[in-house]
């Protein structure tokens, strides 16, 4: 490349197409009930929920087991109160955990495909950069060959 081919800086920044804020732009397109999709699916699937299910299972199970016959009211072995709470959480929270990372996955996608815009133009930038060094050490050498000529000519 030539001093001609390469473009000025000022050429450079206008090419420049602008930074994109994929989080925000993935943010102000969700729906109310997307946001509360992906609210869900990020409290749902911690360890903290997980905990606070099992726990909340000990519990109801050592009651209704160990607790005194008058004080149970979900008796062993059935524990039908307990099975008809635990489905409804699961038939509730399975497809609403499923939209959620739908929604999550799409944002994945988004900031893929901005970080790979942006590696587009730095490549093209750090191209044009190398040329201009390129241009520079040739020009360096130059002047190197024509500063030990004029030390031999005196």
């Amino acid at each position: 490349m030539n001093n001609q081919e390469i473009p000025p800086l000022q050429e450079i920044r206008a090419r420049r197409k602008p930074i994109r804020n994929v989080n925000i732009e993935h943010r102000e397109k969700l729906s109310g009930l997307e946001k509360l999709a992906v609210f869900i699916t990020n409290r749902v699937g911690t360890m903290g929920f997980f905990l606070l299910v099992f726990f909340w299972t000990i519990f109801w199970l050592a009651w209704n087991i160990f607790a005194p016959k008058e004080w149970q009211f979900d008796p062993l072995p059935q524990f039908a109160i307990w099975l008809f709470i635990s489905n409804m959480l699961q038939l509730l929270f399975l497809p609403l955990l499923m939209v959620g990372q739908n929604l999550q996955n799409k944002h994945a996608e988004a900031r893929a495909e901005a970080d790979f815009e942006v590696n587009i133009q730095a490549e093209k930038e750090i191209e044009i950069i190398l040329h201009r060094l390129e241009e520079q050490s040739v020009l360096l050498e130059d002047i190197k060959k024509q500063l030990e000529e004029n030390k031999l000519g005196n």
